[in-house]
């Protein structure tokens, strides 16, 4: 941890989402990023704050490895990345990305996750946050 760091700190797990325009590299990499930046600010989370990430998608995902993307982030050489396939189910938002965080945040924080473009729909109560 920070040396900055004098408070207590809780273990919590962090949630979010977003959606990708389309089944591109690109496309996968701009949806990536968004959804950890927002992750990061929104937690005011430092890399050596986080201890794992996994990321879900939905099997219309395939151009490329959104850990591999969250990968490249300075700071995050020692965060544990892994990727896996969302479970198919009629009906489920096209193109998602999901994520679930581990992270040691400040005692008194509360955690704030993510849900943007239209994953914005699978927790309204979450979006805008």
């Amino acid at each position: 941890m920070s040396s900055t760091m004098h408070h207590a700190l809780n273990l919590r797990a962090l949630r979010g989402a977003t959606t990708a325009t389309a089944n591109t590299t690109e496309a996968i990499h701009e949806a990536v990023a968004e959804l950890v930046d927002v992750l990061v600010e929104r937690n005011a989370l430092a890399g050596d704050q986080l201890l794992s990430v996994t990321f879900s998608v939905t099997a219309d995902l395939d151009a490329c490895f959104p850990a591999a993307i969250a990968r490249r982030r300075p700071g995050w050489e020692q965060v544990a990345l892994l990727d896996c396939q969302q479970m198919a189910v009629d009906g489920d938002l096209p193109r998602c990305i999901r994520l679930l965080a581990h992270a040691w945040l400040e005692g008194d924080r509360q955690p704030v996750h993510p849900y943007l473009r239209d994953a914005a729909r699978l927790r309204p109560d979450r979006a805008g946050h």
